[in-house]
Order: C-alpha cells, then sequence, then structure tokens
C-alpha cells in the first residue's frame, strides 16, 4: 500500500472517534433522564400511599371513638373535633359521616398537591356497624 492511500483512509476515518463518543454520551444522557422520571414517580406513590394511610388511620380513631361510646351517633362537637383534625392532617381535605341505623359511613376525601388539578381527588371510604 503506498503513503497516498493510507493518508486518503485516515482522512476518511478522521472524526469517527468523535462521533461515538457523542452518540454515547446522548444515550448515557437518556437513561439517566430516565431514571430521575423512575425516582420522581416513585417519590409520588410514597407520599400518596402515605396520605392513604393517614386517612385510614383519622378514619380508625372516629370509628374508636364510636365503638367505645358504642354509638354511631356521635355529638356534632365529636365530628367537628374530628374533621378539623382531618383537614389538618391531608391536603385539601374534606370529611363526612352519615348514620342509618346502626351504620354509620366514614368518608374522606383530599388532593395531593403534587396532582394536577384535573386529577381526581383521592377517596376513602369504610362503615362502622354496631349492634
Amino acid at each position: 500500500m503506498n503513503p497516498a492511500s493510507r493518508n486518503c483512509a485516515a482522512r476518511d476515518q478522521a472524526g469517527i472517534a468523535l462521533l461515538e463518543v457523542l452518540i454515547s454520551i446522548l444515550l448515557f444522557s437518556l437513561g439517566i433522564l430516565g431514571l430521575i422520571g423512575l425516582q420522581a414517580r416513585a417519590i409520588n406513590f410514597s407520599v400518596d400511599a402515605e396520605d392513604r394511610n393517614r386517612a385510614a388511620l383519622l378514619a380508625d380513631d372516629l370509628a374508636s371513638t364510636m365503638w367505645l361510646s358504642k354509638t354511631v351517633d356521635l355529638s356534632s362537637a365529636e365530628q367537628t373535633k374530628w374533621q378539623d383534625k382531618v383537614k389538618s392532617a391531608l391536603p385539601g381535605a374534606s370529611a363526612s359521616v352519615t348514620t342509618s341505623g346502626g351504620t354509620a359511613s366514614i368518608s374522606i376525601t383530599w388532593h395531593a398537591p403534587s396532582r394536577a388539578a384535573s386529577a381526581a381527588d383521592s377517596k376513602l371510604t369504610t362503615q362502622v356497624v354496631l349492634p
């Protein structure tokens, strides 16, 4: 092989290594962005699970009060105190208790700030039945 054809082949290969490095950096960056997106979703799911757990504990607190007093008909002061506790514990929360005979339906609704405004509210409903 003569030196002129070697120079021509080397000139044709010039910049290939740089192009390979740029493509590998692009692929690595896309992978990192994917991991960041997964981490953000995991945090949102964790916050949602924490809120749902807090709502269940608050509903259980009212149900325990009903069982201890042996009636589902609580005074308005007790219900107001419990509703204030719910509003302070959950973001954008509202709570209601409806009674019928020996059954009470406890509903807690809240809207997590991390969700879009158009997203549906989270809701927990439980029933207490006393003989």
